[in-house]
């Protein structure tokens, strides 16, 4: 058993390689052979972010190193790396808290990505690389390192319900979703999940400490990574003395548990009482107009995007059809797997329902990443020959338009 779960560890690194090597070699080559047309009028405001110049004014996305991996977001995470939240080079809104006073639009996005971007960059510039360049280098690096985290994460955690080939499937399934080309990108979906998925891992595995770590480690990379603390509480509970009268636990031990669960809200409270948090939230409220649970808000946005798809707007319809079965995926799986994985469930239906409903119809098929259940479904259905095989074909030709998009700076989410 052990001498097959090295062989299989083995063969993830492996797979996670030579997957790394073709997401990145895709990019490129499609930009060599293809070139799109512009505007992308997928959304109401993407005509103007998408035009041949556009990128022009944005320093950090403009350099020619792996610029097939940065786009929209990466332009905050880059600058955080290199030269912290409030770099000149990067766009400003004015501090509706202090009159006269900009702020960096860096502020909307959470520190612990660009932070460690930071200091993987320091080798690299002690190599000789320009500070966009090691930035750049350090932040698919630190992507694609999660993504193997997550991997090796998922895994473990389909073990007890799929097997070994069927927590090998899951993994692939991962790797292969429409939006996964998000996990080699300078984005924090690959860190994210390898944190998150890690924590829960370590708490089936009762080591409360390391998960607690990692969990907090999670919180500080997402809006949404403190939610982390659901499937560790729900843990957390039925182990707890009053819910297992038969194991004899003592006191140190419901002590290291308890600290393990509280580090992600310690995290978080501190983040939401620093500067860094009450920026934020400015920035949600200001600009980006996401807030918590805005149901009125996401009713009216999901409308609009249904009326964009009626008018005519092709492009648009494929955008929602990809956004809407990604949402319904995440909910079956949610509903399916309640009953069996149910602290993973409820994670993932509180990581769906929270981000559907934070506003904004856009960005689903990239948040529903970080809901294991999703993969564990897939794995389980994957069992059949029919399914393994369409749902591989229909999922690499999404993954392959998503990627090819991203490549060219269009709006996929």
């Amino acid at each position: 058993m052990k001498k097959n779960k090295e062989n299989d560890l083995i063969l993830l690194a492996a797979i996670w390689a030579l997957w790394s090597l073709l997401v990145i070699g895709y990019q490129a080559v499609a930009d060599w052979r293809l070139e799109l047309k512009r505007p992308d009028s997928v959304l109401m405001w993407t005509a103007n972010e998408t035009g041949k110049n556009s990128q022009d004014d944005k320093a950090y996305l403009v350099e020619p190193f792996l610029n097939h991996q940065v786009s929209w977001d990466s332009e905050f995470y880059l600058s955080m790396a290199t030269a912290g939240y409030d770099d000149p080079l990067v766009r400003t809104i004015k501090d509706p808290q202090n009159k006269g006073e900009l702020l960096s639009m860096s502020y909307a996005f959470f520190p612990l990505y660009g932070w460690v971007m930071r200091v993987a960059r320091v080798p690299l510039l002690a190599l000789g690389l320009t500070p966009i360049v090691a930035s750049t280098l350090a932040g698919v690096l630190v992507s694609l390192l999660g993504t193997l985290g997550a991997m090796i994460a998922l895994y473990d955690l389909a073990q007890p319900l799929l097997e070994r080939e069927g927590s090998l499937r899951a993994v692939y399934y991962m790797l292969i979703f429409p939006s996964a080309f998000f996990l080699a990108q300078v984005y924090t979906e690959g860190l994210f999940m390898g944190l998150s998925f890690g924590c829960m891992a370590l708490a089936r595995r009762d080591k409360w400490l390391p998960a607690g770590l990692l969990a907090a480690a999670a919180t500080l990379t997402r809006p949404l990574g403190g939610l982390v603390v659901i499937p560790l509480a729900y843990r957390w509970w039925q182990a707890a003395p009053w819910n297992d009268e038969t194991r004899d636990q003592p006191v140190w031990e419901m002590a290291v548990k308890s600290v393990g669960v509280a580090l992600p809200v310690i995290a978080f409270l501190a983040w939401r009482a620093s500067e860094l948090g009450r920026n934020f939230f400015i920035l949600e409220d200001q600009f980006f107009g996401r807030h918590f649970l805005a149901i009125g808000a996401t009713i009216s946005a999901w409308v609009g995007a249904f009326e964009s798809v009626l008018k005519g707007n092709s492009q648009a319809a494929v955008y929602y059809a990809l956004e809407v079965g990604s949402l319904l995926l995440g909910l079956v799986a949610c509903g399916l797997f309640f009953r069996r994985e149910k602290d993973l469930a409820l994670y993932s239906l509180a990581v769906i329902l929270l981000s559907l409903f934070s506003g904004a119809a856009q960005g689903m098929a990239r948040y529903v990443l970080a809901a294991p259940v999703i993969f564990l479904c897939l794995g389980q259905w994957g069992r059949s020959r029919v399914f393994d095989r369409v749902w591989t074909f229909a999922s690499v030709l999404l993954f392959g338009l998503s990627a090819m998009l991203f490549s060219f700076d269009f709006w996929v989410g």
